[in-house]
């Protein structure tokens, strides 16, 4: 089970490649990583926004090329022995980047509750996508 979200966005991919990558960046459009590295092998973890320190995902760079992909696991430990990859592809177009995220192996966290189900994975990322990333690489920057 997967979830697929293609953006386009009208600014350059160094620029997008930036904003899913560094942790100063994501702080702002998409979760606060502290212990983030764009390393081969690096473990990252972070909480839905908020100090209620809701659902821990953990997660592990599978690998990565600049300004093409990045592909890492998605995991939440305190609620699903499940485990899910996704891989951000970014390219260039006429008028800036698209960027395709596939969010695959869903159906690992069956054993989690509906929280976890398909459908919010996918309201998630349209919104992250469509709406906080879209809103900070094209608004200069700018908090969503």
């Amino acid at each position: 089970m997967s979830v697929i979200v293609t953006e386009t966005y009208n600014v350059p991919v160094e620029q997008v490649w930036k904003a899913i990558t560094d942790k100063d960046e994501m702080k702002i459009w998409y979760f606060d990583i502290p212990n983030f590295v764009l390393k081969e092998g690096a473990v990252f973890d972070f909480f839905e926004p908020g100090d209620e320190k809701k659902y821990l995902h953990r997660c592990q760079v599978l690998g990565f090329e600049p300004n093409r992909f990045l592909k890492h696991t998605w995991t939440h430990p305190d609620h699903s022995r499940g485990s899910s990859e996704l891989l951000w592809e970014l390219e260039k177009t006429d008028n800036g980047t698209k960027l395709t995220l596939t969010h695959t192996g869903l159906d690992s966290f069956s054993d989690a509750g509906a929280d976890f189900a398909k459908e919010n994975y996918k309201a998630g990322w349209n919104e992250i996508l469509g709406k906080s990333l879209k809103n900070f690489l094209e608004n200069n920057g700018d908090k969503v």
